[in-house]
């Protein structure tokens, strides 16, 4: 739900806990959407083109995390380097992808606003791809040294810029197209491309798996990236085909009848950095567990099962494979349930799951009984999963419409960068501060969460004083429930 226009209430005289994060309402006068000649798109319709968009660059996404954690530190590095070195350096290429998502947000976030949130998917989609295929056909070190990583490094940068910018175009275009009251609900589906993507991907790595180490360190690696390509010509075909989202349209339509400047901003990021900073900055933490507690579930996870209690790879994959379709099929009905009772409620359930289970989610590995494992990755995932869908409708509500895919992808990114993009890293260093022990990357992600918890409180407080009492602002908001 986007912000009313125009309906900013005095602070009243509450205590510091239960005031709202940002207080700045910008007026933006939005024509009744019933008015619109053209007749609404399916909110199926475009839901299904977040899906398949955000499927195929998450894809590509954790094919590099999963790569980067079992074959890209004996592919891409020397083959005499310390094993703790190759891992760590195989997750900081992983890392660096992080570094530009901001940069990706805030380039294609002013796309978004200013031109529409079509065009800006399209592109992103184009350039996750090529960079993709790219990387499943890069040379090894032994074939041409230091040049290898290099390229590697160059290719997760333009990865980093494409992700950057996909994800808040994806959730607006299902969730400003959904009907009152469904926001949660449509804006999961651009966050089930994460689990469709895991999923894939996870799959692809399982089944190359099965050739055998020495086919699969020689070329199976290779085969998910290069399959990218094909994925990627069904997701143009769907998104080149897709309309802009009404409120979109919308803004166009008032930025022609008021001039220049009365409708898109001029420069989103400047509106959002100068009046909204505190809910970017409370939406950072509020998402820090849905970006960088999954890796450290998944990639620390396969790392950890690995290189320290010496399990099967393939073990390991199957594992997050059923996971990733376990959130795939319960995110849809959790995101039902955040309609109905409230998003913010379904997130901090969610959250509080994750902290009672983060230390037997690790402390299971060490056991190497497989069903174990497989019960605390499903159990881990589960709660996981309360964390996507309701977190990308409260985020839109968070922003007025002509600044709101900068300032979701802005928290979203940012977030990312500070916490997912290193999280492997940061809990391979943890863990080896303790001899190895699993235990310092769980407490550092059961921390997180509680901070999540708090924050994600802050933005529910900040929405509740969104009152919308006319059409007009009616047409502004996401239709997130409160």
């Amino acid at each position: 739900m986007a912000r009313p226009p125009g309906l900013v209430q005095p602070l009243s005289q509450l205590d510091w806990l239960q005031r709202p994060v940002c207080t700045h309402l910008p007026e933006v006068p939005l024509p009744d959407r019933t008015t619109t000649a053209r007749r609404p798109q399916s909110p199926y319709r475009t839901a299904l083109a977040a899906l398949s968009g955000t499927s195929i660059e998450w894809y590509d996404f954790y094919a590099f995390a999963t790569a980067a954690a079992i074959v890209f530190n004996d592919v891409f590095f020397p083959a005499d380097m310390p094993t703790a070195l190759k891992t760590i350096s195989s997750f900081a290429t992983f890392a660096v992808g992080f570094l530009l998502r901001p940069l990706g947000g805030i380039v294609f976030g002013h796309i978004g606003d200013r031109v529409g949130r079509k065009k800006t998917l399209v592109i992103t989609l184009m350039m996750m791809g090529i960079a993709s295929v790219a990387i499943g056909l890069l040379p090894t070190y032994e074939q041409v040294g230091a040049l290898s990583p290099i390229l590697l490094i160059v290719l997760r940068l333009i990865q980093g810029i494409a992700i950057g910018g996909e994800w808040g175009g994806a959730v607006l275009i299902a969730v400003e197209n959904a009907p009152k009251g469904k926001a949660t609900f449509f804006g999961s589906f651009a966050q089930l491309g994460s689990s469709v993507g895991a999923l894939l991907s996870t799959g692809m790595f399982s089944l190359m798996s099965l050739f055998g180490d020495a086919a699969f360190d020689s070329w199976g690696w290779r085969v998910p990236f290069l399959a990218s390509a094909v994925l990627v010509v069904i997701g143009l075909v769907i998104r080149t085909k897709l309309e802009d989202s009404p409120v979109m349209e919308d803004i166009h339509a008032e930025q022609k009848k008021e001039g220049e400047g009365q409708g898109a901003s001029r420069l989103p990021v400047a509106e959002v950095l100068r009046n909204d900073w505190k809910t970017v900055l409370v939406g950072v933490f509020s998402l820090a567990t849905a970006t960088g507690g999954y890796y450290v579930v998944t990639s620390y996870l396969l790392s950890y099962g690995t290189d320290d209690q010496h399990l099967s790879e393939s073990m390991l994959l199957n594992g997050l494979t059923l996971a990733a379709f376990l959130e795939l099929i319960v995110t849809p009905f959790l995101s039902l349930l955040g309609d109905k009772v409230g998003a913010h409620k379904v997130v901090v359930c969610g959250l509080a799951g994750v902290v009672l289970l983060s230390i037997p989610q690790f402390m299971v590995v060490g056991t190497g009984n497989v069903v174990l494992i497989y019960l605390a990755m499903l159990a881990m995932r589960l709660v996981m999963s309360a964390l996507y869908g309701p977190m990308a409708a409260i985020l839109a509500d968070g922003f007025a419409p002509q600044v709101r895919y900068t300032g979701i992808s802005l928290a979203y990114q940012i977030c990312n960068l500070v916490f997912a993009g290193f999280a492997p890293v940061t809990a391979v260093w943890l863990s080896s501060l303790a001899g190895g022990a699993y235990w310092p990357p769980a407490v550092a992600l059961m921390v997180i969460s509680l901070i999540g918890i708090w924050c994600t409180l802050r933005l529910r407080t900040y929405r509740a004083r969104l009152t919308p009492a006319t059409p007009e602002a009616t047409t502004a908001r996401v239709g997130a429930s409160a």
